[in-house]
């Protein structure tokens, strides 16, 4: 599963040009999970703004004491039909994400970005929780937002280095807005994966 990747829209000022807020204050390019990136997320008025929350949701019940969850792939499970509803919804911005290449030793990163410098995001889905979170070294207690996004079967571009999931990708304003807007049974005609044309492995 996709557990870094890289945010630089503040570099191609997409924020500004695509969305029309405000500009996304530093935050690192890389992000891993149980730290923060840019979220985006709609107002009650029905405009966008960008927020940092810490990427990882708590697990299901059924895996008390598990990891944060970074990759959500089980759309039928209950528990993350709750968190699929439009006001639960968030687009997670990047570059570039990566998969390790099991076939070499030790495993390699590969990169994958969206090319011509289009504005892409995750499907993604955000809450807020209470507890602990952050490195061991460094745990902040309290209020946090939290997000994580959905994963779908790969192409045929990611499929060789991760045969399970790619993420799912939204490509364009129109295609972003949808994800946010769009009722729970379409969901699953959202979550494909990305056509071959619309994704290169870059490294």
């Amino acid at each position: 599963m996709c557990n870094h990747y890289r945010a630089e829209i503040r570099k191609l000022g997409l924020e500004v040009q695509v969305y029309g807020y405000e500009e996304i204050k530093d935050l690192p390019r890389d992000i891993f999970p149980d730290r923060m990136g840019p979220v985006i997320t709609r107002r009650v008025d029905g405009t966008l703004q960008w927020q940092a929350m810490r990427w990882g949701f708590p697990p299901p019940p059924s895996a008390a004491g598990g990891k944060p969850v970074t990759n959500v792939r089980n759309l039928s499970s209950r528990y993350w039909q709750t968190w699929l509803k439009p006001e639960s919804r968030c687009l997670v911005p990047f570059s570039s994400f990566a998969e390790y290449d099991k076939r070499e030793v030790p495993a390699k990163e590969r990169w994958f970005e969206v090319p011509g410098d289009r504005p892409a995001a995750f499907a993604g889905i955000w809450r807020q929780w209470e507890g602990e979170r952050g490195p061991k070294k460094g745990p902040v207690t309290g209020q946090h937002l939290l997000f994580s996004f959905l994963t779908c079967e790969p192409n045929s571009i990611v499929a060789p280095i991760h045969p399970k999931a790619m993420p799912v990708v939204l490509v364009g304003a129109e295609a972003q807005r949808a994800w946010l807007d769009a009722p729970a049974t379409a969901v699953p005609a959202i979550a494909v994966p990305l056509p071959e044309e619309d994704v290169v492995m870059v490294g």
